[in-house]
Order: structure tokens, then C-alpha cells, then sequence
């Protein structure tokens, strides 16, 4: 097979990634798991598995069972959760993979107990959000009796606002810790870890806020970025003042210009909200973007980075709760829009 270099470059610093993680862990009162559903927020599940398992983390979080079958081996000591619980059609992946699914419904719990008596699994109450989990009056009536609960969890709906609900779905969560027995309790997300100590029962679930995200304003200051996306120049070309950049022509160089036209486009998950207020560094050198963002290519003005040649990679400015502010997009929205064309790679 020949080997290919791609022009786009995705840098998972795992140090920050680490940082990111202990902080939260100290912060949350409780033993941190770590989120890593989407690829690990699209950053690369296995990779991030490994980091964090070593620097000490023992519980993860996948969405699905093609999830969770793609980190197999896992690391000695580590043990992995299926978030989306178990469907019919699961069910083979389920008795195969070496993974919990958290139930989330009286139709997965009856299905889990067809499968067998004893077999450990995680449950989902919903103690308000009425998106995923047990109602708590199932879960009181005795819809849970006799299973192996692993980890019994809740969901917090508004965490990332100074939401009455928080304060609600906390006191319904410990009205059902007194009644269901689990081996350990779990409902804070990385923003539920910002409201405290006692949001963290006995294990948190931090997701966002281990790649980067500032879920709350407590977070400010103690979470580092770790994504990176970077992309290769194609072309650097002069651009006399006049005339225009791009689609639409939505650019008209005011002077004499420079632009560098890089690898990268909406087709990559750099969107063209980014137009107007995006850019990119080289050596440290900002490079505004000018004109819109193209399926494939983005041009910037290399006015503070005259040096700048075909084949020089170029950092695009991704941090995400400034990108977030500045496009209208979702810090998530963000993370895992990021596509395959990227080489995803450790700094």
C-alpha cells in the first residue's frame, strides 16, 4: 500500500488531555471516568483510552456496541460502559464484548434478565431530562430488583446554567440512592463536576471538559486545550488591492495582499460560520481568514507572516469556547465535527 500523507493534521496534546482529567477529578469530589463516545469526542478513542488509563482512569463511556468492539483489548483494570444500553438486535454483541450497556428502559432491563441471571450491567434513571433512563417511579416500583448493578447513573438536564433543575434532579437522584442498590452512584458530566462536591456521588462522567471544553465558568483557568487541527498551504499568492477572494467575492483585499490558500474546508468540519471571524497562526504569526470557507480550501492573509511558503502547515485558531463564542456553534459541534480526512496524531 503506498503511503500517503494527508494535507490535514489533527494534534491531540495528551498531556493537556491528562491535565484535563486530573483537574477534574480533584474538583468533582469522586473517582473520574472519562467520556469517550464519538471517537473520543473525535479526537480517537483508543488513543485517549490509553492516555487516561494510564495516568490512572478506570471507567469509560461509549455510546454504542461498534464503539466499544473497536477499543477491544482494553487496558488491564479498565472496565467500559455502553450508554445506549441493549436493543434486540445487541443482544450477540452483548454477551461477546466484555462491556456493561446501561440500561435505559423496563424493555432493556427484561431483555437483559432473558439473558441471564447475575450478569452485571449500569441503569439510567431519568430524574428529569426525559431523554434516556428509567422513570424514577419504575425504578421504585421494583423494575430493577434483583439485578447486578453496577454503576446506577442519572443525567443532569441544565447543568451548564444556575438552573433550579440541578438542585432538583439532585434531590431526586439521592431519594433513589436510598432505594436502589448499585456498587456505586454516578450523575455529574463535566459541567455537574463544576456545581460541586455533591454532585460527584461515588464516579463522575467528564467529557467535554477532558478535550478542551469549558463546560461552566468555574472550569475557566484550569482546563488547557488539547485539539489542534492544522492544514498544509497549497498555494501563497499575491492578491493586488481591489480585487476579491473566494465564493461570492465576499473579500476585497484593501491593499496590496498576501494569501495563503490552505487544505482545508467545510468538507473537513471547518464550517463557514468561521468566515469573518476565523483564523490560523504560523510560527506564531496570526493569519486572519478572508473570504468564505470552500468545501475543501480556506485562504488567509499572510500580511504579519510574509515568509510563509507552499508546503508550511498552518494552526488554526480552535479554541473552543472562543470558537464557540465567535461562530454561534456549540463547543461540541465543534469537537466532533472535525472529519476523516484529518491525521490524527499526539503532539
Amino acid at each position: 500500500m503506498i503511503d500517503i500523507a494527508s494535507p490535514q493534521r489533527l494534534r491531540l496534546d495528551s498531556d493537556a488531555l491528562v491535565h484535563n482529567w486530573c483537574w477534574l477529578a480533584r474538583h468533582g469530589g469522586a473517582e473520574a471516568g472519562a467520556a469517550i463516545k464519538a471517537d473520543g469526542y473525535g479526537l480517537g478513542a483508543r488513543t485517549v483510552m490509553d492516555r487516561l488509563a494510564a495516568a490512572g482512569c478506570r471507567h469509560f463511556f461509549v455510546a454504542t456496541w461498534g464503539e466499544a468492539a473497536a477499543l477491544m483489548p482494553l487496558p488491564e483494570g479498565v472496565t467500559l460502559s455502553v450508554l445506549h444500553g441493549v436493543g434486540a438486535e445487541d443482544m450477540v454483541a452483548a454477551r461477546m464484548i466484555p462491556a456493561r450497556p446501561v440500561l435505559n428502559s423496563p424493555q432493556q432491563v427484561a431483555r437483559w434478565r432473558e439473558a441471564g441471571e447475575g450478569l452485571p450491567c449500569d441503569v439510567m434513571i431519568d430524574t428529569g431530562m426525559n431523554r434516556l433512563g428509567l422513570r424514577v417511579e419504575e425504578a421504585m416500583a421494583g423494575a430493577l430488583d434483583g439485578l447486578a448493578i453496577e454503576t446506577l447513573h442519572s443525567h443532569l438536564a441544565s447543568a451548564d446554567e444556575d438552573s433550579d433543575q440541578n438542585g432538583q434532579q439532585l434531590a431526586a437522584f439521592h431519594a433513589v440512592r436510598t432505594q436502589i442498590a448499585a456498587r456505586r452512584y454516578s450523575l455529574a458530566n463535566s459541567a455537574g463536576i463544576c456545581l460541586g462536591a455533591d454532585y460527584g456521588f461515588d464516579l463522575t462522567r467528564p467529557g467535554i471538559a477532558l478535550y478542551g471544553g469549558i463546560p461552566r465558568r468555574e472550569a475557566e483557568g484550569h482546563i488547557r486545550q488539547v485539539a489542534f487541527p492544522e492544514a498544509r498551504v497549497l498555494q501563497v499568492r499575491d492578491v493586488p488591492a481591489g480585487e476579491t477572494v473566494g465564493y461570492g467575492a465576499a473579500w476585497t483585499a484593501p491593499r496590496d495582499s498576501r494569501i495563503a490558500v490552505v487544505n482545508l474546508g467545510y468538507a473537513d468540519g471547518y464550517l463557514r460560520c468561521h468566515a469573518g471571524s476565523g483564523g490560523g497562526r504560523w510560527n506564531g504569526r496570526k493569519l486572519p481568514l478572508v473570504g468564505r470557507v470552500s468545501m475543501d480550501l480556506t485562504a488567509f492573509d499572510t500580511r504579519d507572516a510574509t515568509e510563509i511558503a507552499e508546503g508550511d502547515w498552518v494552526t488554526v485558531d480552535y479554541d473552543l469556547p472562543r470558537e464557540s463564542a465567535a461562530c454561534g456553534l456549540s463547543q461540541y459541534e465543534l469537537l466532533t465535527s472535525l472529519g476523516a480526512r484529518f491525521d490524527r496524531r499526539e503532539k
